[in-house]
């Protein structure tokens, strides 16, 4: 079954770089006024709800205030690609 999906995972990526490499590179390039609103598209909104919290960026820093405050540490903490989390 596994390689099966493998086998049709890369005849997919195969079939995916030839029509890539038959269009020129410049029907792939951005013009600053589309990188510009892409870039604008996907901005986080201001009110979204991660924005209200307190986030600290020092371990200590929040060592310190957790501490004091009496409050439990959160860490978020990954390894690898942002894209594929390893």
């Amino acid at each position: 079954m596994h390689k099966r999906i493998g086998v049709s995972c890369l005849c997919a990526l195969t079939a995916i770089a030839a029509t890539l490499t038959q269009h020129s590179l410049s029907a792939w390039e951005l013009s600053e006024q589309d990188f510009k609103r892409l870039h604008a598209q996907l901005q986080p909104q201001p009110d979204e709800s991660w924005r209200t919290i307190p986030w600290k960026i020092g371990l200590l820093d929040a060592q310190h205030l957790a501490a004091a405050e009496k409050k439990p540490i959160f860490i978020w903490a990954m390894d690898g690609h942002p894209l594929g989390c390893t």
